[in-house]
């Protein structure tokens, strides 16, 4: 008896039942969803100064329990390879099924932080298992040690069909500013916090600008959802395993990651989350801005201080967040999550009746396809906290553009199409502190 097709049918079988056993976990899954031994979710988050660190972050199947990064200067050939570092990388198990709308898939996040790096140099890096499995080369430049130009794009919400919406604002905003450092997400940038299928959207939406251009996530009221039933509300299950954040040590650990402050190029950047623990980070801003010798003060918040649109209102933050900006001469705010546009400023006190005298620029933005409309009438309540309304938009994606060199920073606001709607710049006398507004 001939056993020969016997065994080649059973060894088929069994060949089949081994593929379906090793890619269960991945029914329903687009191509662009499933992990493997190659790097994805690759992105460049600060930690550390940003003129000699970075931190990288990305994700691999279960299977690459041991990772590195490596990296060196950038030359104009690839003989740069002669010369790398490598650093371990710190591995984590993380199991998307935490939450029951997504594949119950365990996966690795890796990380690295980059240190001892030269100030204003190109470094290439590369992330794998240190073998057979790594991303392209990718390039990234440090910061200088001291004041120098800068430039960073700013979006307001993401958030609704990302991949399909959001992918052509972020390509278009580099296209305009392809020289930025770093980009600034003001929250909500999915809709549902711990579904992956669309941090899934928002990684392949940015592609490689998030593995080049540097990282500053805010978390929005989206990023806070109940993983199950019965569970309380949290902060999204993918946002500590794939952002690599600077750490608040003295905040409540809930906070971590979620508040921090950058200090770039003299220019600080402190990061809120308005979402929850406000009282613990009015402390937190002030202490930060008290002593802040920066030659410019960024701060950036979901909840729009001054919100725009009908049945919003973060009175928390005009009572008890504003007087500190107030006080501490904080020259821009940047928001989101009211899916609409509005540009408008505080001015100095002691010269309200002089337009070009001002305090602090206020920003609610949407890069996002979900919009809602304007409420002048809201807009104009807030004159009482003497807010100034200087330009508006509605049914419009966006995103910014901010540019600081010398004694100036320029904020131009551009459509998806790439046309200039908005601009606006700041004159500082860094000596005295007063600034003119120049529309």
């Amino acid at each position: 008896m001939n056993y020969k097709p016997f065994f080649t049918l059973f060894a088929f079988f069994l060949g089949s039942l081994c593929f379906l056993v090793a890619h269960e976990d991945h029914a329903g899954l687009r191509h662009w969803e499933v992990p493997s031994k190659d790097p994805d979710r690759i992105i460049l988050t600060f930690h550390g100064d940003p003129a000699t660190s970075r931190a990288v972050t990305w994700r691999t199947d279960k299977s690459i329990t041991s990772a590195v990064a490596e990296i060196a200067e950038a030359t104009v050939n690839s003989k740069f390879q002669s010369s790398t570092v490598s650093f371990d990388a710190q591995t984590e198990a993380f199991d998307l099924g935490e939450h029951k709308g997504n594949a119950p898939l365990v996966v690795h996040n890796h990380s690295v932080v980059f240190k001892n790096l030269k100030p204003e140099t190109t470094y290439v890096y590369r992330v794998g298992d240190g073998q057979k499995y790594w991303s392209e080369w990718i390039q990234f430049k440090t910061a200088k040690s001291s004041y120098g130009k800068s430039q960073f794009v700013y979006f307001g919400d993401a958030q609704n069909d990302v991949l399909d919406h959001w992918s052509r604002v972020i390509r278009m905003a580099y296209k305009t500013a392809p020289d930025a450092s770093f980009a600034v997400h003001a929250g909500d940038l999915i809709n549902l916090a711990h579904r992956d299928h669309e941090w899934a959207q928002w990684f392949k939406a940015g592609g490689f600008l998030h593995s080049q251009w540097t990282a500053i996530p805010v978390a929005g009221n989206h990023e806070f959802m109940h993983p199950g039933k019965g569970i309380p509300r949290k902060l999204s299950i993918q946002w500590r395993p794939q952002f690599t954040l600077p750490v608040e040590d003295h905040l409540d650990e809930s906070l971590h990651e979620t508040v921090y402050t950058i200090d770039y190029q003299d220019i600080r950047i402190i990061v809120l989350n308005s979402n929850e623990k406000r009282e613990q980070q009015t402390k937190y801003l002030e202490e930060k801005l008290k002593d802040c010798s920066a030659k410019w003060k960024i701060v950036t918040c979901h909840h729009s201080i001054f919100s725009p649109a009908s049945g919003r209102n973060f009175q928390f933050g005009r009572d008890h967040w504003k007087p500190i900006l107030d006080k501490y001469g904080v020259d821009l705010v940047l928001n989101g999550h009211d899916h609409t546009y509005a540009r408008g400023h505080i001015p100095v006190r002691e010269k309200v009746g002089d337009s070009s005298q001002f305090g602090t620029m206020y920003i609610t933005s949407v890069s996002g396809p979900k919009q809602y409309p304007l409420n002048p009438k809201q807009l104009k309540s807030y004159q009482t906290d003497g807010y100034v309304s200087d330009k508006t938009a509605e049914q419009t994606q966006f995103f910014q553009v901010i540019t600081v060199e010398g004694d100036t920073l320029s904020y131009v606001a551009y459509t998806v199409l790439g046309d200039e709607y908005d601009r606006a710049t700041i004159k500082k006398n860094f000596a005295t502190g007063e600034k003119s507004l120049i529309d």
